[in-house]
């Protein structure tokens, strides 16, 4: 019997393409559509009247009279709407948090509204109907698909459901894709999360997987579990998986070691989810960069990262922007993020259409795994293992070892001693369990078994110096980065013999 399936998916595929592109056509028209539309609908909150949104006509308005901000400094009007008051920074209240990570002090709560929810699900949609489009490939939609996710399990507090934005969004799954779509629910609810990988292998195993997606970390894990429990590569045990879907980190260091627990290559598409919005997918197989969504509630604002730190850098619309240079990304939204700094660092590739990487984050952080540790977060651990030792630190920096010759990747810290500890891996557990107390998703993962606790590399005394000056920057304002998402400048060390 001949499915109509993959015909109707590729009409509908033809049909959304056909729809986009009068915003894709229209790029800068989209944008002064939204803009609009999003200042209109602020004005009676309290942030506009705050802000005075009812002088605001043009960009040039909106920056004289709405700052750029970023969790903390928006915080004071997120813990109103915490608290249930309404129409604080959209109209009404959200109908959900999106409980994420903070940078600076605990968790961060991310509104997203009854307008804003609809973009969420069908870029992701609308990404893998642009494949079908582009392709031709179709026959995929007749298989099981899989999205390695967080629990769907939500809380509740003042009427707003809170949850992981994965959780939140497993609730949307389009009707026809629910047959087609595992882990059953049952195991998708499971919290620990080895377990849960488990009962996954246990469903997939049997079925005709085309799709599979997730953070490529957590992925890894599912697939390496398949291997070790049936001997054979993801490839052979599912010979119709030719989809892999990712986002929230670099593919680039994982491709080698998937192609190799896969067999073969499959073709993939590159997502730019986050909590504040959907802002990009990859559109084009053949093309670096994912299409901008410029027509789903988002107002983007850049700002040259090397000025950013300036008193008053220039704030850019999209008209402005250049291809390759690195940009700040500013967002307001239709979830009552105004001026927001997400924190993402981004490059066009494109600007017809106007395509993007995501090239890093404004601070040093690392999120080799999807972990986001920021600077304060590494610093914090150092300071909370080193209080109650005589230990004295005279620097160290913090990057990932994604591909060991034994174990779990890991954390390695390379610390230079000034007064080193009694017994090493005691406090190397300190400063873990320290990090793991400030970030959920570095938790996360080491309690999923994903990360192995940090690993501590000893830096001769005087190494750290010998470096900078290696690189010419010893002195004056210049400091090493207290963590880096690669391993540029550990490799040095070591390449100089500067460790033990």
């Amino acid at each position: 019997m001949i499915s109509l399936k993959p015909i109707l998916a590729r009409l509908f595929a033809l049909a959304i393409y056909k729809q986009n592109q009068k915003w894709v056509r229209q790029p800068i028209k989209a944008q002064q559509k939204v803009f609009k539309e999003l200042i209109k609908e602020g004005k009676e909150t309290a942030f506009g009247k705050d802000h005075h949104f009812e002088h605001i006509q043009t960009h040039d308005d909106f920056v004289k009279y709405v700052p750029i901000r970023d969790y903390e400094a928006l915080k004071p009007y997120v813990e109103r709407v915490v608290a249930g008051e309404e129409h604080v920074l959209w109209k009404g209240k959200p109908i959900y948090f999106a409980k994420t990570s903070g940078t600076t002090s605990g968790s961060k709560y991310i509104p997203i509204t009854r307008e804003s929810m609809p973009s969420h699900v069908q870029a992701a949609r609308n990404a893998i109907l642009y494949y079908i489009h582009e392709t031709g490939n179709s026959a995929f939609v007749n298989g099981k698909m899989i999205f390695l996710q967080g629990s769907p399990i939500l809380q509740e507090r003042h009427g707003i459901q809170i949850g992981r934005l994965s959780g939140i969004v497993a609730h949307y799954v389009p009707k026809y894709l629910q047959k087609n779509r595992l882990p059953s629910w049952e195991t998708n609810c499971i919290e620990d999360w080895e377990t849960k990988v488990d009962a996954i292998v246990e469903e997939t195993l049997p079925e005709d997987m085309t799709v599979i997606s997730g953070i490529p970390s957590w992925v890894q894990m599912y697939f390496e579990r398949l291997q070790h429990k049936t001997g054979k590569k993801v490839g052979e045990l599912f010979k119709n998986f030719n989809l892999f879907i990712f986002g929230g980190v670099n593919y680039e260091p994982y491709r080698g070691k998937f192609e190799n627990l896969i067999g073969r290559k499959v073709d993939s598409i590159e997502l730019y989810p986050a909590s504040e919005g959907f802002f990009a997918f990859q559109d084009k197989q053949g093309e670096k960069g994912m299409l901008l969504q410029l027509n789903s509630g988002l107002f983007y604002e850049f700002i040259e990262a090397d000025a950013f730190f300036n008193s008053s850098p220039k704030r850019m619309t999209l008209k402005d922007v250049e291809v390759g240079v690195n940009y700040v990304m500013i967002i307001s939204s239709n979830a009552g993020l105004w001026a927001y700094n997400i924190g993402d660092t981004v490059q066009f590739t494109s600007t017809r259409p106007y395509r993007v990487i995501v090239s890093g984050r404004i601070k040093h952080f690392i999120s080799a795994f999807g972990e986001h540790v920021i600077g304060k977060e590494v610093e914090q651990a150092m300071e909370q293992a080193v209080k109650p030792t005589a230990v004295r630190i005279s620097e160290f920096t913090v990057a990932p070892e994604i591909n060991p010759e034994q174990g779990l990747p890991y954390h390695e810290w390379f610390i230079e001693f000034e007064n080193e500890p009694e017994d090493l891996t005691a406090f190397a557990k300190a400063i873990d369990d320290a990090l793991q107390s400030q970030n959920s998703y570095y938790l996360d993962l080491i309690q999923g078994k994903v990360l192995q606790p940090l690993k501590i590399t000893r830096v001769l005394k005087g190494g750290f110096n010998d470096y900078m000056k290696s690189v010419g920057k010893l002195g004056g304002q210049n400091k090493i980065p207290r963590l880096s998402n690669d391993r540029k400048i550990v490799e040095a060390f070591k390449t100089l013999n500067l460790v033990k």
